[in-house]
């Protein structure tokens, strides 16, 4: 009888199939897969591509960085994020924390929540190196801005879509950051951000082990005028700053809760012939594939567009992160947008 492999004997082995996969997927001329263009419901959908897992890591406690390869990527700017199709057809936002000139690579970073939805648990757990993922993207809804100075407030993976902003900027721009997290050890890029700020009283840690939680009073009360703010975090980190500084720039990757509270109301799909009641306890997407089961959807947040639909009358409380102006005026992401007025009609 065959004599057990040990525990490093068998991770050993593993790491070669993987490096085997990844060897023989970017010999493949059909490496890297072309982009591909799906429309839904006569919506457009974001570009996707399919990229190599080339590279899992862990960057604090809790946190994995990924980095995805592939050839001639889109370009991007400080600020921007991809969507991630997960295996398990999860889609996931994250921030590009890499280098936006590279052009054979993204990275990103995701930690991991406890008690959230699946999706960070999915990255840390069922990712790997070898592996193919669809990624759409990038988009940029956080632009890094032209402006005399900048103020940067990051919570814990907030630092994310900032890193990419402080290298930007570079010691000749006047910019300070406040970062703040449970303990340095959880704090991500910590010894980069650090040697970014040298010399000048630019970064304020604040471990919360350490000092408690920050001074925003005290952090925020000198902000110039003309200063562009942004701030990405926990919701009750950003709250708090916008509550301070309401100009901020914010990066939110969960939906916005409404302060005001949910009610009923009809939603009538017109080339259907049907009329639905959404109650103040769902939504509208749920309503709709009660009775259209095929009506595509993704991430269900308000992020993807997947869900994207024409409105033809009524007024639309917009709660999505990701159409603009333009597309509000004649649409909505059904998955987290609810209405003003007592109905809708859309064209579905």
């Amino acid at each position: 009888m065959p004599k057990p492999l040990g525990v490093a004997a068998v991770a050993g082995a593993a790491l070669l199939v993987r490096r085997a996969m990844r060897r023989r997927i970017q010999a493949s001329p059909l490496w890297p897969m072309p982009a591909l263009e799906r429309p839904v419901s006569g919506q457009p959908r974001s570009r996707a591509l399919r990229l190599l897992v080339a590279g899992h890591e862990t960057v604090a406690d809790g946190v994995v960085q990924l980095r995805l390869e592939g050839r001639d990527l889109p370009r991007w700017e400080p600020g921007a994020h991809l969507d991630l199709v997960l295996p398990s057809g999860l889609v996931r936002q994250y921030s590009l924390c890499g280098d936006p000139e590279d052009t054979s690579s993204y990275t990103v970073a995701t930690r991991l929540v406890e008690d959230g939805r699946g999706g960070s648990r999915e990255v840390h757990e069922q990712v790997w190196e070898g592996m193919e993922l669809e990624v759409r993207g990038p988009r940029n809804r956080f632009p890094l801005v032209d402006a005399p100075a900048h103020v940067f407030v990051a919570g814990g993976i907030g630092i994310t879509p900032v890193l990419p902003m402080l290298r930007a900027l570079g010691d000749g721009a006047e910019w300070r950051l406040l970062y703040c997290g449970r303990t340095r050890a959880s704090m991500p890029f910590l010894e980069e951000i650090e040697k970014l700020g040298k010399g000048g009283g630019r970064v304020t840690v604040v471990a919360e082990d350490e000092s408690g939680l920050p001074d925003l009073d005290g952090q925020l009360a000198d902000i110039p005028e003309d200063a562009a703010v942004y701030c990405c975090g926990p919701e009750e980190l950003m709250a708090a700053v916008a509550e301070r500084v309401p100009r901020v720039r914010l990066e939110r990757f969960a939906p916005r809760l409404s302060a005001d509270g949910n009610s009923a109301f009809e939603v009538e799909l017109r080339r259907s012939g049907r009329t639905l009641t959404v109650p103040a306890d769902s939504t509208v997407l749920a309503a709709v594939r009660a009775e259209l089961p095929d009506t595509a959807y993704s991430c269900a947040q308000g992020f993807c567009g997947t869900c994207q639909q024409r409105v033809l009358e009524g007024e639309v409380d917009h709660r999505d992160e990701l159409l603009t102006d333009a597309e509000r005026a004649d649409s909505m992401l059904i998955c987290v947008s609810r209405a003003r007025s007592d109905r809708l009609v859309l064209d579905m």
